[in-house]
């Protein structure tokens, strides 16, 4: 129990003191006009308060991914509290806040297009079909949970089938109508109850004396996986998540003030990894092991029924009918907001103006055709590829962010290490996962720090040669 309050501590430590570090070094400027206020369209560039932004960004974040990700989690034991805490800081509000306002100081710019800024044209084309291949996972695999729950509450004659088409409604108009319209006022409501529910489920576990067991480095999870690398791509929305890069240009391109960067993006990461410390201590707790809890999770379809047990158990079955349906919100206001993303990558690449809605309808038409026809696969192996390929992007988006400050002769470092590991990360994953190259440990480990290790190396030569040459100085606003 005292692991789990000294968890929470750090967190909000973290986020008074470490993202003063990381905004500092990024120069947040208040007197610079942010593109909500030099290109408002009415459409996706509108102003909005700040609280209401960090809402919004906090719920785009979210998803099943602090919850879903956290049980999974889970397994490994009380470790997965380290890499929550550790990750959120160091690595999960770096690229967060980083992403964020490197699209607010170049146009809101969508991420590819500020990647492609900092790291060539080479990652700008890969970053511009990488991230919409994302963001259309994210919006297909954040309909089929909130479906089947939805499923669960509801009479048998109204299926998962009919949830998916009544989602997949909502999605359309989330997606084509202007952002204040919808998002901007329902987005703030689900996103306080999200917190009112994960503050239910803390304090249902705490006080009706269930035991959080304390971090242990132990490798707890009952089928043996080893902890290297697959925890970290299990839990990644409550660590480091690239699908929040995606997210944020939607922000960016709202807010009024540099200054309200590291409240939004650093602060909605941090509110994101206390949810999902939640999550994973409830879940070990409730079920009193993480034997118990596999058990359970495979006798009755996963995750998704852990949630409804805990909290209709944890809350009764009104206050768990309402966390469930909280539950069910988070992933539909980010697949929503995921085919928006993609929408306005694929506008930025073509250059498209988004202002008439028949030019909405023509990007999202086709993403829309794409994403239903993905949800006729099997659940489990589009989470499995979404998972690496998140983890992947968020990789890819701190080396450009690691560039821009080196570019800025700023504390680099802040973005290069927690790069780094990534990079071993995502590398080593996709080496020995069974949709993967399924090589054995002792050859991949190996191989993913050796590509890590040379990856930093790249860095440093290519970051030293463009600050010699001045390289990108002038693009940077100051």
């Amino acid at each position: 129990m005292i692991s789990f309050f000294l968890s929470i501590a750090a967190l909000i430590l973290g986020y008074m003191f470490y993202s003063k570090v990381v905004e500092k070094a990024f120069g947040a400027d208040e007197n610079i006009q942010t593109p909500a206020v030099r290109l408002e369209d009415g459409v996706d560039f509108v102003k909005m308060p700040a609280w209401k932004i960090f809402l919004i960004q906090f719920l785009n974040i979210a998803g099943t991914g602090p919850i879903f990700g956290a049980i999974a989690g889970a397994l490994w034991g009380p470790a997965a509290f380290l890499w929550i805490v550790f990750g959120s800081i160091f690595a999960g509000g770096v690229h967060d806040y980083l992403s964020g306002m490197l699209s607010a100081r170049h146009d809101g710019a969508s991420i590819p297009e500020v990647v492609g800024k900092y790291l060539g044209p080479g990652f700008k084309n890969f970053m511009r079909g990488f991230s919409v291949l994302v963001l259309v996972l994210v919006g297909v695999v954040f309909i089929t949970t909130p479906a089947n729950l939805l499923a669960g509450l509801t009479p048998k004659s109204l299926n998962a089938a009919f949830w998916i088409y009544i989602i997949f409604a909502y999605y359309i108009l989330a997606t084509i109508l202007p952002i204040d319209k919808v998002i901007g006022k329902i987005y703030p409501l689900f996103g306080i109850s999200l917190l009112i529910m994960a503050l239910g489920i803390s304090g249902g576990i705490i006080f009706e004396g269930y035991k959080i067991p304390e971090i242990t480095l132990a490798n707890l999870h009952p089928n043996n996986l080893p902890i290297w690398p697959l925890m970290f791509i299990s839990i990644a929305c409550g660590a480091i998540s690239g699908f929040h890069s995606t997210q944020s240009p939607m922000m960016a391109r709202c807010i009024t003030s540099e200054k309200q960067g590291r409240v939004i993006f650093y602060g909605a990461m941090i509110a994101e990894g206390i949810v999902a410390l939640i999550w994973a201590a409830a879940a070990i707790a409730f079920f009193g092991s993480t034997g118990e809890l596999n058990a359970q999770m495979t006798a009755n379809g996963g995750q998704g029924w852990v949630v409804s047990t805990i909290s209709t158990s944890l809350l009764g079955k009104i206050g768990g009918a309402l966390a469930i349906l909280g539950v069910v919100a988070c992933p539909i206001t980010s697949g929503d907001t995921a085919f928006r993303n993609a929408r306005l990558t694929i506008a930025d690449f073509l250059n498209f103006k988004q202002s008439p809605i028949k030019n909405r309808l023509i990007v999202v038409v086709p993403l829309f055709a794409i994403g239903f026809i993905l949800t006729r696969i099997d659940f489990n192996i589009l989470w499995r590829y979404f998972a690496w390929s998140n983890q992947t992007l968020a990789m890819i988006v701190l080396w450009a962010a690691a560039m821009y400050l080196s570019l800025r002769k700023q504390i680099h470092w802040i973005a290069t290490v927690p790069a780094t590991f990534m990079t071993a990360v995502s590398i080593t994953y996709i080496l020995v996962a069974p949709e993967g190259f399924q090589l054995s440990s002792s050859i991949a480990y190996p191989i993913g720090l050796v590509v890590a290790a040379s990856s930093l190396a790249v860095f440093l030569v290519a970051a030293k040669k463009k600050a010699k040459g001045g390289h990108l100085e002038n693009k940077i606003k100051a």
